[in-house]
């Protein structure tokens, strides 16, 4: 049987990513487009070359995070996002819709959560791949060999690096992705804020969890390791770190059936229009240039 795939995008960290890697374009009325115009680009190209057979695209809420609540240092190093950025994130919801690629969020969870829910449960889907795609690397501990896998940009938007478990454990020096969170229970993550274990790195932190495979085991079995007091002197703020860097499969998501996020062709009308609006014009004339796109 054919392999199908499913996309899933983390919309909040590609926003930031094309808000940040592009010059601050303005539509018509001097609207703030720019990410905007990165997403879409982004949109286009994924549709065009990868042909996705279902798609989803995820949110994160305004309110605060069960994270924040568990502790609230949380992410409190990020600025507050410029108007010009929130206005964009907003907008993006349309976005999608133009596309037709049905949303989600949920107050309290961050779209991270809602991605490894809904990746776990299209996974058991028979023949069906997941790719997400994120420029959040928080997400790579869901990667499942080819089952699973991350698509990320680089070098600003023009480039993609897929991340399966392979290429995991060449990035984090052995580690499996299920076994990132208890990195950074131990190492800590500066852009989010999570403190770690204060003097441990990741020298110290990965042939620890080669060893013992997880942190809790560790801690229950590795007395006699050099760093053992240290790391267990400050074992609540080390089992705290690995939790807020778990993605947390409560997220209230349910595809009930995996029909409600099927892709069929590009909406070119409802594109087009939305294009049109934001004065998108290399854009319009890519659609006209390439027909449907090879849709």
């Amino acid at each position: 049987m054919e392999q199908k795939l499913a996309i899933l995008i983390d919309a909040n960290s590609l926003i930031h990513r094309c808000f940040h890697a592009l010059p601050p374009f303005t539509g018509p009325g001097g609207v703030p487009t720019g990410a905007l115009y990165g997403v879409s680009n982004i949109l286009l190209k994924v549709l065009r070359e990868q042909k996705p057979d279902y798609i989803a695209a995820f949110f994160d809420r305004p309110e605060p995070t069960l994270r924040k609540e568990q502790f609230n240092e949380y992410k409190i190093h990020r600025p507050k996002a410029p108007d010009e950025l929130i206005s964009q994130l907003i907008e993006a919801h349309n976005l999608f819709t133009a596309f037709g690629v049905k949303t989600y969020e949920a107050p309290g969870y961050e779209a991270d959560d809602m991605i490894g829910v809904g990746a776990k449960q299209l996974k058991l889907t028979k023949d069906m791949k997941v790719k997400i795609l994120t420029s959040d690397s928080d997400i790579l501990q869901v990667v499942e060999d080819q089952k699973i896998v991350v698509e990320t940009p680089q070098k600003g938007i023009s480039e993609m690096k897929i991340y399966g478990s392979e290429e995991v454990k060449e990035k984090y020096e052995g580690l499996a992705p299920n076994q990132i969170p208890d990195y950074k229970g131990l190492v800590g993550d500066s852009s989010d804020n999570i403190p770690g274990v204060s003097g441990i790195g990741p020298k110290t932190a990965i042939p620890l969890i080669l060893k013992y495979g997880n942190l809790e085991n560790f801690l229950e079995k590795g007395v006699d390791e050099k760093v053992y007091q240290k790391i267990y002197g400050q074992k609540e703020q080390a089992l705290l770190s690995k939790s807020l860097a778990t993605i947390n499969y409560e997220a209230p998501l349910e595809i009930e059936n995996v029909e409600e996020i099927k892709f069929g062709n590009l909406p070119k009308e409802s594109v087009l229009a939305y294009f049109e609006k934001f004065g998108f014009k290399s854009l319009i004339k890519r659609i006209s240039k390439n027909g449907n796109l090879g849709f």
